[in-house]
């Protein structure tokens, strides 16, 4: 059975947006995480302050000044419970 396309769900956005993060060393530019995490730039920008305002990550400015964005152990646990919820859908074929 072939599933049908549809859009990204919040949560899964949310995720997606913080697996990212995690995958660059914990540690990326907004420019790059804008380009992988495949939105608008409105809506990129919607969920970066929701992640910054929520805690999920924080942003952390180097000693040349750029701005780097970075996990918070309340996002690292998000991944955790998104893929224990990830497995409860699979295991009773939700």
């Amino acid at each position: 059975m072939d599933k049908i396309k549809r859009k990204r769900e919040r949560l899964e956005v949310i995720y997606d947006i913080l697996k990212i993060i995690r995958h660059h060393h914990n540690s990326i530019k907004p420019t790059p995480l804008l380009r992988y995490s495949n939105l608008s730039s409105q809506s990129f920008s919607e969920y970066l302050t929701e992640l910054l305002d929520k805690g999920f990550v924080k942003e952390i400015d180097d000693e040349k000044g750029k701005r780097f964005l970075t996990l918070t152990d309340k996002g690292f646990t998000y991944l955790d419970k998104y893929k224990l919820i990830l497995g409860f859908i699979e295991e009773f074929e939700l």
